[in-house]
């Protein structure tokens, strides 16, 4: 009996998209902290995001959404959101959304979430479940 295939049982690949490279791989490798497996230029940059790869993209030009692209569960949201801080992350602020001296909003059903940009503008998070 041959097993199904199901997409639940493969791994998950994220995709963002890049103009620049070498700005693209400073800010994820060095700001913040994902280590480079490879680099497929002039295609891709790829980056292990905690054992799920994720593609930067290179792109002519970036048109960013305004919505978040990527996001990253973590254990202790204050201490991710001051070490991203101190590394040079700028956290979002957002007109009618009451958020700390940190950037972080409180939803209403309990879990905490703060926003930042890559270099192309790409919306990206932090949050705390």
């Amino acid at each position: 009996m041959t097993k199904q295939f199901r997409l639940a049982d493969q791994s998950l690949i994220g995709f963002v998209a890049a103009s620049d490279p070498e700005r693209a791989k400073k800010f994820y490798r060095d700001t913040l902290g994902l280590p480079l497996v490879s680099e497929e230029l002039p295609f891709a940059l790829v980056f292990d995001a905690h054992g799920t790869m994720l593609r930067v993209a290179i792109v002519k030009e970036v048109d960013p959404v305004r919505y978040t692209v990527l996001g990253w569960q973590v254990r202790d949201i204050i201490a991710a959101a001051k070490t991203l801080s101190e590394a040079g992350v700028r956290f979002e602020r957002y007109p009618g959304m009451e958020q700390d001296e940190l950037g972080i909003w409180h939803s209403p059903g309990g879990a905490q979430v703060a926003w930042f940009k890559d270099p192309d503008g790409n919306t990206l998070s932090i949050s705390q479940h």
